[in-house]
């Protein structure tokens, strides 16, 4: 499912003294299967942005474009739109209200209308891409762990079978062991089941380990987008918007001056200990 941009603009409380210009200009393709990461510095417009890809939020200028359709055409079809379009807020955890796991999973798919054996299978099926184990299914997701929370909301929007996720901040909070249960989770539903992920993040580490292309947002423009090698090639550009590399990238930098120089694309601490190990053996 295709993503188009074009000539994207908004503004907040448009003719009125508050008014604020939030998106300009914005150009943008995303293909189908594509996991990108979407960069900015608080305020920057990623949150604005995202909120229109599945028309919770109006254009004021330009048009988005899903499969060739013109999302804002016709109001009687952003229920079947918005389905096709995940989206996954900071904190969703905070969402949850049902008695169980199983239930507040069901939610979304039993609104539709939805036959209760096909329910019953999209939740399960949800839930078992997220690794919920069933015999959770029945406890109460006030009970569970921080990262389960965030898993079982996270299988809330799986469950009503998007061709989009869209997640904003989903390690925002976590501790160390939450953050690789989220991550690499995402990362399994993006391999196993094809989807276009969007990931917004401040850890430029999560955005080096997982992405295929960024998109860095400034003051409601895109100011570059590219491989994560592209983008990070250039950390001052990066710290001149308020942003910087992954941590990985500077070691790797400060080695270089001193005369060990490992590569200009290692971004993560994976392959920076593989370079390492390599150096070491060659000695």
């Amino acid at each position: 499912m295709s993503i188009i941009i074009t000539e994207l603009g908004f503004t907040y409380s448009p003719g009125t003294a508050f008014e604020k210009t939030a998106l300009a200009g914005i150009n943008l393709e995303i293909a189908r299967g594509e996991f990108i990461g979407l960069i900015g510095h608080t305020g920057s417009g990623k949150s604005t942005l995202i909120q229109h890809f599945n028309a919770l939020l109006r254009p004021t200028a330009g048009s988005i474009t899903i499969d060739g359709e013109n999302i804002h055409a016709d109001k009687s079809r952003l229920k079947a739109i918005r389905s096709k379009v995940g989206l996954v807020f900071q904190y969703p955890e905070h969402q949850l209200f049902e008695m169980t796991v199983f239930k507040d999973v069901g939610f979304g798919p039993k609104n539709l209308g939805l036959a209760q054996a096909e329910i019953g299978e999209r939740v399960r099926s949800a839930l078992e891409i997220v690794g919920i184990a069933p015999e959770l299914f029945e406890k109460s997701p006030f009970e569970l762990s921080g990262g389960q929370k965030r898993r079982v909301a996270i299988a809330g929007v799986l469950a009503m079978r998007p061709e989009i996720l869209i997640l904003d901040e989903p390690t925002a909070g976590l501790d160390p062991r939450g953050r690789d249960e989220i991550l690499g989770q995402i990362k399994q539903m993006h391999s196993r089941l094809g989807l276009t992920v969007i990931l917004v993040s401040h850890s430029m580490e999560d955005i080096a380990k997982l992405v295929e292309r960024i998109i860095v947002i400034n003051r409601g423009r895109i100011v570059i987008t590219g491989s994560p090698a592209q983008v990070f090639a250039d950390p001052q550009m990066l710290e001149d918007i308020g942003l910087s590399a992954p941590q990985t990238a500077y070691v790797m930098q400060a080695l270089a001056r001193r005369g060990i120089d490992l590569g200009d694309d290692i971004f993560t601490v994976d392959a920076a200990v593989a370079a390492i190990a390599e150096k070491i053996k060659g000695v």
